[in-house]
């Protein structure tokens, strides 16, 4: 028996056109061909000169975001065709927008992917600052997605400390994706953007890890903190995602408090912004932070969103294309005073989300009121629906296994393909 038959029972009917847009994913990243180099360097220019202007920097990563309004900032328009050697004028809303950008976010997974354990990895996401660290002059700088500073170190990354052995050459520094985890003061690195002035952005995430695997090690960035070495940074377990590797990543200790499993597919460039290709999965076995949560700590009655108002009325999400939510009439515009470009946020009232053919064909959206611009962007389509399916009809862990198969099953796939 072929092994899809084997899953075939097990495997949940899709909401979503996520494996889709996988595929197209992949195609497009074969196809485009970008001047990785140049934006690695620009990027780490960038990091090192941006001016702090948040002093009291805000954590920003993949625990859900409380429910609180934020401050009003003048920041318009949209920067996401802003030249990165311009980033450094930006300021408050614009500068973390542009920030965000750069990073891969993941999607949240809303339907299991296709062929998972074998395309695709698995580890369990530590808990903490999601940030950039740059290394280059003999200096080191980590900076969170909102563009606000870290801290400013010593490292024995490339470049990354003022001794005898650093180079001194400008091209030799070092970009990469980190979680900082406060308890333990430690840079858990979860992907490599540059390495010695080498971009990764056009590799696949397989290569990656082979490179970060082997180079962090050598560099002695994981040793115990010292005079040229504030910081400890650590490798996390990275597993393919088999039947063991995923009970591994899901139950196996770790040295960091756990929020959720990562997965990343082996074929998936660095590509900024949010991507399918990447993806975020939590449940209450492995992650405090599963529904979202209002500023006190508490989960609303009613899940909560945040849509972008745009000039024909239409609500949309923070995708690249959007997916509109909603409308609203002209009449409620001017009466509730919003604009373009507004984040609003709405509650789901008891109708829901309704699903057709694995669209969302439609919303029960209550309003409650604008959110400040000091919040960057909308909600993205697969954090809604997660969130939505959390509260009524949660992907479980037992469906990822489902779709991996016992192991027993495994190597009776690997033996019929061997004969």
């Amino acid at each position: 028996m072929a092994p899809h038959d084997i899953r075939r029972p097990f495997k949940r009917a899709a909401i979503s056109d996520q494996q889709k847009r996988r595929e197209l994913s992949l195609q497009r990243q074969a196809q485009n061909r970008t001047e990785a180099q140049l934006q690695a360097r620009r990027l780490a220019s960038s990091i090192l000169s941006f001016p702090n202007h948040n002093s009291d920097p805000q954590p920003l990563d993949l625990v859900p975001e409380p429910i609180v309004e934020e401050p009003e900032t003048d920041a318009t328009g949209d920067i996401s065709e802003i030249d990165i050697r311009h980033a450094a004028r930006l300021k408050g809303s614009e500068a973390r927008r542009w920030f965000a950008s750069q990073l891969m976010l993941p999607e949240w997974m809303i339907d299991v992917p296709d062929r998972l354990n074998e395309d695709w990895y698995v580890f369990a996401r530590p808990a903490g600052k999601r940030c950039f660290v740059v290394s280059s002059n003999g200096t080191t700088v980590s900076r969170l997605r909102n563009g606000s500073l870290l801290h400013r170190f010593p490292s024995a990354l490339p470049n990354g400390a003022r001794t005898r052995e650093s180079s001194r050459s400008g091209q030799s520094y070092c970009i990469l994706d980190c979680i900082f985890h406060e308890s333990d003061q430690t840079y858990y690195v979860i992907d490599m953007v540059c390495w010695a002035g080498i971009s990764f952005y056009e590799c696949t995430a397989e290569f990656r890890f082979f490179w970060m695997n082997s180079k962090l090690v050598e560099s002695g960035a994981c040793e115990a903190p010292s005079t040229y070495h504030r910081y400890r940074f650590s490798l996390v377990h990275v597993y393919s995602c088999d039947h063991e590797g995923l009970q591994t990543a899901y139950t196996g200790a770790v040295p960091y408090l756990k929020d959720g499993l990562l997965f990343y597919n082996k074929h998936a460039h660095y590509q900024t912004g949010n991507t399918p290709l990447v993806l975020v999965w939590k449940d209450e076995s492995c992650s405090q932070y599963v529904i979202d949560t209002d500023n006190k700590g508490q989960v609303p009655n009613q899940q909560q969103v945040v849509l972008e108002l745009q000039d024909n009325g239409q609500l949309v999400t923070s995708d690249d294309p959007p997916v509109v939510l909603g409308c609203l009439n002209a009449t409620f515009i001017q009466e509730t005073g919003l604009q373009s470009g507004n984040l609003v946020r709405f509650a789901v009232n008891d109708g829901g989300l309704t699903f057709v053919d694995g669209k969302l064909e439609k919303a029960d959206l209550h309003y409650i009121g604008k959110v400040h611009r000091a919040r960057a962007f909308a909600d993205s389509y697969s954090k809604i629906v997660f969130q939505y399916m959390v509260r009524h009809s949660p992907l479980r862990i037992e469906h990822l296994f489902a779709s991996i198969g016992s192991p027993s099953e495994q190597e009776s796939n690997e033996v019929e393909m061997v004969g």
